[in-house]
């Protein structure tokens, strides 16, 4: 790995993850999106002295490597690159019939939005990729070349709830070929009227790059595929908790866990205390649901 950053990523709503999450001491617990490694960690932790298991996966091989540096002292911790959509592949190859906890956490990582090369950030000059795996054929920067301008304004206000949405796909097209994030975050700039661009409260770009990047990683599809099997994981009274961080993601969670006769919410949802969001501003959209398998 060549890529390097300095800031280390901070684990959203931690506690309330332990709380709510980690019922069973002697259980088996899965992280679907290790990431860093912080929440793997802390359930590690919590479950090391009792027996407890932690099996940590990621499709990002190279946040794989910060996580299996960062948990290496961690015996009761097993890693895997593995997509949370074949989870059930991977049980099944370690021979674990159910489990009593899973975790999926939605957001980006530190790693993702500050190492360089992978441009998800709209704060920095990259080539355009936004590939979670390395693996996979599809690029931001096919989505930006190469996609029908209809398609693409579909995309951009489908999955950023952007209002502007044909106006930056028309721009995006006009200003083909786009090789890096700052050359995107110019082509958003002119589609936008200036008064738009100084009363947004977020980057006038993050909409677009949200939706670029859904796209690219097929965010909802994916997660709508991990809904439909998760509970059947599960051991009864097992766990899911799940950390989403804009409200397309929280519908799809929300619906699921009202409606499947299989799960039980535990709780509405949580969201990050004002001193989490000061301690750590990126926390600010996040919300927690978790439900038992009945």
């Amino acid at each position: 790995m060549n890529r390097t950053y300095e800031e280390r990523h901070i684990p959203v709503l931690l506690n309330e993850v332990l709380d709510l999450l980690v019922w069973k001491p002697d259980g088996v617990y899965v992280d679907c999106t290790v990431g860093e490694g912080g929440h793997t960690r802390a359930i590690a932790e919590r479950i090391g002295a009792y027996g407890g298991r932690v099996i940590g996966i990621d499709v990002d091989s190279e946040v794989l490597e910060i996580a299996e540096r960062n948990l290496e002292s961690y015996p009761n911790v097993q890693l895997f690159k593995f997509s949370y959509t074949e989870l059930p592949v991977l049980l099944n190859l370690l021979q674990v019939n159910k489990v009593d906890g899973i975790l999926l956490d939605l957001g980006v990582s530190t790693y993702q939005l500050k190492a360089e090369g992978r441009g998800f950030s709209f704060n920095q000059d990259e080539p355009l990729d936004m590939r979670m795996d390395l693996e996979s054929e599809l690029t931001a920067y096919q989505v930006v070349n190469t996609y029908p301008e209809e398609k693409l304004a579909d995309i951009i206000y489908r999955y950023g709830e952007e209002h502007f949405a044909r106006r930056i796909a028309r721009s995006i097209v006009q200003s083909r070929p786009i090789h890096t994030t700052k050359e995107l975050v110019e082509a958003i700039r002119r589609a936008l009227p200036y008064k738009e661009i100084r009363s947004r409260k977020r980057h006038f770009a993050t909409k677009t790059f949200q939706a670029i990047r859904i796209e690219v990683n097929r965010e909802l599809d994916n997660i709508s595929r991990f809904l439909q099997f998760a509970p059947d994981c599960l051991n009864p009274g097992g766990r899911i908790a799940v950390i989403s961080f804009h409200s397309l993601e929280d519908r799809l969670v929300k619906t699921a866990f009202k409606t499947d006769k299989r799960l039980r919410p535990l709780v509405d949802f949580i969201q990050p205390s004002n001193l989490e969001i000061s301690e750590n501003p990126r926390a600010r959209s996040a919300k927690l649901r978790v439900a038992e398998r009945v």
